[in-house]
């Protein structure tokens, strides 16, 4: 993947990248994600309001910086343009996989969908405690465990099923992605906040240069957004049946 290190604003066309195939099969008949634009959008914005405070913090205390190098040169509040993009073409592509699972999938995993998310709970919140020392490992496995749990508390198991299955299958995107983004590098962590565990070091694949908390990130991304854009559907689903 050396080809990478050549490519200008090599971050910009990640993100294209990112979002390419699943705006172009936005238009599915039987996926029809394009139906479901008004819920994703206030979904993104509301989710990306929160991330982006979070980055701008991370990013000013040195938890991660950017390589100028692979960047167009525009700063919002300390954020590379690129940075903001991320948080729209990441959701959409996300949501999509999990409106694909929702439509294409049988909701065969709903009977896991608990104990799957209670032990994901338990184990972010002994990794915290565990390297309570480090910033970002503590921040990202506390809020992914306490966002679990009011996800369950507002939505129960209704939507966990589709929720994993699409998350485990958006890990194959997320690895190449963020493979680009860690050994380039365009993103360039302090592992003094971190574990310094990379999946690089698990299996021996460079081009896997990813901190383990990523996949914790990714996850919160991943289940705030469905979270509200599954909530935003109910209630206008409720408001529909109510004026009827």
């Amino acid at each position: 993947m050396s080809w990478l290190r050549e490519i200008e604003h090599l971050y910009l066309y990640l993100n294209i990248f990112t979002i390419s195939l699943p705006f172009l099969l936005s238009f599915d008949k039987k996926v029809a994600f394009y139906k479901e634009w008004r819920f994703l959008f206030p979904a993104i914005l509301i989710t990306g309001a929160f991330f982006i405070i979070w980055d701008v913090l991370k990013t000013h205390f040195g938890v991660w910086s950017f390589n100028e190098n692979y960047l167009v040169g525009i700063d919002i509040i300390n954020l590379p343009l690129e940075e903001w993009l991320f948080f729209i073409t990441v959701p959409y592509a996300i949501v999509f996989i999990y409106c694909c699972v929702k439509a294409y999938f049988s909701d065969f995993y709903s009977k896991y969908a608990l104990s799957t998310s209670y032990f994901f709970i338990g184990l972010l919140f002994l990794g915290a405690i565990v390297f309570y020392d480090k910033a970002y490992t503590v921040i990202t496995f506390s809020l992914s465990g306490l966002f679990l749990l009011l996800h369950i508390r507002i939505l129960g198991k209704k939507y966990l099923g589709y929720f994993w299955i699409a998350f485990f299958i958006h890990l194959i995107p997320f690895l190449l992605i963020n493979g680009a983004l860690t050994s380039i590098p365009v993103v360039m962590y302090d592992d003094s906040f971190n574990m310094g565990i990379r999946y690089a070091h698990l299996t021996g694949i460079e081009y896997l240069y990813i901190p383990l908390e990523d996949t914790i990130y990714s996850m919160l991304l991943f289940l705030m957004n469905v979270t509200i854009f599954e909530w935003l559907k109910i209630k206008y689903q409720s408001k529909v049946k109510t004026s009827a």
